[in-house]
């Protein structure tokens, strides 16, 4: 049971659910923080929310799920961020449009925001795994 539970434990695509999973509360909080505090609509939270949760994942994955093929040195920690974000952001457009579609035309309790995001999330999460993996944390063998 303990090898499975290890095996398990050390699966990347588990460590990104989980950095993502934490990243979910973060987003959920920025979008919070944009709609109470700041006053915000619904589309400029998301993408306060988003902003947020991308630089929170990217240091998540960058020091937890890839550790090992930090690409820092292929252009720096910003040139490694601008690449997540840039290649994260497919992801997001398929997180937003879920987001969209759902409090646009979706009946309640789909369309209530805090809902509509983590539906968003689940969809754009199917495309980040697999682009950071290749594009961004790829193994320095890799190119």
């Amino acid at each position: 049971m303990k090898q499975v539970i290890d095996k398990f434990a050390a699966s990347k695509l588990v460590r990104f659910g989980a950095v993502g999973g934490a990243g979910f509360f973060v987003n959920e909080a920025a979008l919070v923080i944009a709609k109470s505090l700041l006053g915000l609509g619904d589309h400029p939270a998301w993408l306060f929310g988003f902003a947020v949760a991308v630089t929170f994942t990217w240091w998540g994955n960058r020091t937890f799920t890839f550790h090992e093929h930090k690409s820092a040195g292929h252009g720096g920690m910003l040139a490694e961020w601008a690449r997540f974000v840039a290649t994260n952001s497919l992801g997001a457009v398929a997180n937003y449009a879920v987001y969209a579609l759902l409090i646009e035309f979706a009946p309640w309790p789909l369309k209530v925001p805090y809902v509509a995001l983590f539906f968003g999330v689940l969809v754009g999460m199917a495309f980040n795994f697999t682009l950071s993996k290749k594009l961004v944390f790829r193994a320095k063998d890799a190119g």
